[in-house]
């Protein structure tokens, strides 16, 4: 399957602010089923992205906008082919539970996200998540489980909440799904991370129309890196386009920057996903003439963050 990506981030600011500084995370990953074909990113006022890899492989773009402004606008295209996965045994052997790779330290540890709560600890006994059946089975159900038994309901989090919000309520979105079943597995010696990335919205389906998604990958035993999706009660496949990795949404959000000044933000995000059976005849056409931020002297000397934006 074939995919096109359109990403919109727009900021605008109450007040003219300067010296933005900013990291994107929105370029799909090339491995396994997964082929990124061309990216695209354009920024307005004008800047000149540049790129580095991260330690988790991340194709990670960054710009600055040293000129005063009171917008930024952030476009991102990308041509994506993503193959089917292989059929996953029903299940694995008990004796995997002993051949779990306890090597990926970063990934079996209590992350900013993850970290353990009695509450927590609460549900790992309603959903009986102990070293049971094999590791595979106990991710299939507890996949299903968290579908159950929390509500997803956009907007009743937000970008910073911490699980114990989502577990109080019994309700979230697809960052608070996944930041909860990677606490409850990560303790039982399943190296698991955090996926960012988009899912094409369908009849039926809980994944937000125009919004990112989110899900968590296990490395189990002769099979490598699973995906398994708690928000839709999936297990990743072609329709699960992977950006970025890491031990929790802190490591990968799809922008995170600062800037100078004192001002109100408002942000807006716009995600479009169209799919097609053939691959793309023609590059993704470069973007429109950049906009240059006009020299304004009036700013304040306060660093602020950027606003981040939460997946839903």
């Amino acid at each position: 399957m074939y995919y096109t990506v359109r990403h919109i981030t727009r900021f605008r600011y109450s007040v003219p602010i300067s010296q933005s500084l900013m990291e994107v995370w929105m370029q799909p990953r090339t491995e396994t089923n997964q082929r990124c074909l061309s990216f695209n990113l354009s920024v307005t006022p004008q800047a000149k992205p540049l790129s580095y890899r991260d330690y988790l492989g991340n194709t990670v773009h960054h710009f600055d906008i040293p000129g005063t402004h009171r917008y930024l606008n952030i476009t991102a295209q990308s041509q994506v082919e993503v193959r089917p996965i292989l059929d996953l045994p029903d299940r694995l052997p008990e004796s995997a539970w002993d051949e779990l790779d306890g090597s990926q330290y970063d990934l079996l540890l209590p992350s900013h996200f993850t970290h353990p709560s009695p509450m927590l600890h609460e549900l790992a006994e309603d959903l009986n998540v102990t070293r049971r059946d094999d590791p595979l089975t106990l991710l299939k159900q507890l996949t299903t489980e968290m579908y159950r038994t929390f509500e997803y309901a956009p907007d009743s989090t937000h970008v910073h909440s911490q699980i114990d919000e989502a577990l109080d309520d019994r309700r979230g979105v697809c960052q608070d799904f996944t930041h909860i079943m990677l606490a409850l597995v990560r303790p039982l010696g399943i190296p698991c991370r955090y996926v960012s990335g988009y899912l094409p919205p369908r009849s039926g389906g809980r994944s937000t129309p125009g919004a990112s998604h989110a899900w968590l990958e296990a490395l189990l035993p002769g099979m490598g890196w699973v995906g398994f999706d708690p928000t839709n009660n999936l297990l990743a496949n072609e329709r699960h386009i992977r950006v970025a990795i890491g031990r929790d949404y802190l490591d990968v959000p799809p922008t995170r920057g600062v800037f100078k000044g004192s001002a109100e933000t408002e942000l807006h995000v716009s995600v479009r996903v169209t799919q097609a059976d053939e691959p793309p005849l023609d590059d993704i056409p470069a973007p429109e003439g950049w906009v240059v931020a006009e020299d304004d002297s009036s700013h304040q000397d306060a660093a602020q963050e950027q606003q981040q934006q939460q997946q839903q």
